[in-house]
């Protein structure tokens, strides 16, 4: 079965190691990766323990377990990955965390900073990424308008017809 992350491996040949200790993530996305799984296990020690040190001071802890009790989480997508290579000492991941709050989905959509001192990475902070706003090339045909096909009909008794 594929860890909780979505790689191949299992959790604990994968993340679950890391959770417990017995290694440390190479590359920011191994522990964007890790830092998701313990979020699905309520693994507050872990979260926390990851944050660098220099920031951690802003996150509330009692926040951070109760979200990670209270959601659902359905998956990690990893969006895309700038540096926090094994040679890096800085790098960012964009990723979409999927989950549900009271059988809502939601999804949480961030680039988060790493930071690299020695041999051990940590999550700076991260910022949401907003979705697009779609924006039209033409104005919106009402239903009541002639349709744009030009058969003289109006728009929902042409074109617009529900299927």
């Amino acid at each position: 079965m594929a860890c909780i992350c979505g790689l191949k491996p299992s959790t604990e040949e994968c993340c679950g190691r890391f959770l417990k200790g017995e290694a440390r993530p190479e590359t920011a996305e191994a522990l964007m990766r890790s830092r998701y799984t313990a979020y699905v296990n309520a693994d507050i020690d872990y979260i926390m323990g990851t944050h660098d040190p220099t920031t951690v001071h802003t996150q509330e802890r009692s926040y951070a377990e109760k979200w990670a009790k209270e959601a659902a989480w359905d998956g990690l997508e990893i969006v895309s990955t700038e540096k926090g290579g094994l040679t890096d000492t800085e790098g960012v991941v964009e990723f979409k965390a999927r989950y549900r709050i009271n059988n809502q989905p939601a999804v949480h959509h961030e680039r988060s900073s790493f930071r690299k001192d020695g041999d051990t990475w940590y999550y700076v902070d991260g910022d949401l990424v907003k979705t697009q706003t779609v924006r039209r090339e033409h104005p919106k045909v009402g239903r009541n308008d002639p349709c744009p096909c030009g058969s003289g009909a109006k728009y929902k008794k042409c074109c617009g017809k529900a299927a």
